[in-house]
């Protein structure tokens, strides 16, 4: 089977400051964080920055999330358990008031190279 590449782009920034975290699992248990799970691609990038771009990975559903991490302390950071920070999924699902469900966010990666779009959001 031959690799695959997803170029990731967030969507919706309120501004330039900070990095963009992905996490991209394939895992239930290690979702949306990507904690403890050996196969979990990360990646961080300066916002504003190109795309980020997966290279080499292998075809199949994932799950991703990400955060607009601004003031770069590699963390969601949060207040009474609401995000000040903003964060997507893919897929875009509905938000309560928890993550969504890992499958409410799979995705299919097909060989070759694709694209998906996340929307960034903000609650304050």
């Amino acid at each position: 089977m031959s690799d695959a590449q997803l170029e990731v782009a967030p969507t919706g920034l309120r501004n330039g400051k900070g990095l963009i975290r992905l996490c991209l699992t394939q895992d239930s248990r290690h979702f949306p964080n990507c904690a403890g799970d050996p196969k979990a691609i990360r990646r961080s990038a300066p916002v504003g920055n190109a795309p980020l771009i997966l290279a080499g990975l292998v075809p199949g559903r994932y799950a991703m999330s990400l955060i607009h991490d601004e003031n770069g302390n590699g963390k969601l950071d949060t207040v009474l358990g609401m995000p000040r920070e903003g964060f997507g999924f893919s897929r875009d699902p509905a938000i309560g008031f928890a993550p969504p469900k890992f499958d409410a966010v799979l995705f299919d990666v097909s060989p070759g190279h694709s694209r998906r779009q996340v929307r960034i959001r903000y609650l304050f």
